[in-house]
């Protein structure tokens, strides 16, 4: 992912579903941080410990003003499947499935050999630019306790 967004950077508005077939845009959350948590095929090693990860830390971003969301090329449909076996509640899961990656690629970290997203967290300010951004290998789940704790030093 060598073309990863810049900190600095105008983040790229989108328009995509969650696993509940709502319409979600950047704009939507206009005045407030979001984390984008990017992760890359469902039903993959490490999918679960990743999304469940970022669920179980859900309340701490939310305490800290930053809207957490789980983004990737997986269908809407797949997405609210396994959303309900992981039981996923609070965190919104998007899907940019179709055109596919189309905002993986617009953010920098689509990884074509596997013709889906990488792992990365990319973090928005409230005026829309790109504040924190940090990729991990395949393997690597992020330490959403650590996440939390270097963006709160921002």
């Amino acid at each position: 992912m060598d073309d990863v967004i810049k900190v600095g950077q105008e983040a790229i508005d989108f328009q995509l579903k969650d696993q509940n077939g709502k319409e979600v845009s950047l704009k939507d959350f206009k005045g407030k941080k979001v984390l984008l948590s990017w992760h890359p095929l469902a039903w993959t090693a490490g999918w679960l410990d990743h999304m469940r990860a970022l669920e179980l830390n859900y309340d701490g971003f939310i305490e800290k003003d930053i809207v957490p969301l789980g983004i990737n090329v997986d269908q809407p449909n797949s997405k609210s499947a396994w959303a309900k076996v992981i039981n996923i509640k609070k965190l919104q899961m998007l899907s940019d499935y179709n055109p596919l990656g189309e905002v993986a690629k617009a953010y920098g970290v689509f990884l074509e050999k596997l013709n889906a997203s990488g792992r990365a967290n990319i973090l928005i300010d409230e005026k829309g630019k790109i504040e924190w951004v940090e990729t991990y290998e395949i393997s690597e789940i992020p330490d959403f306790e650590e996440v939390l704790s270097k963006i709160s030093k921002l």
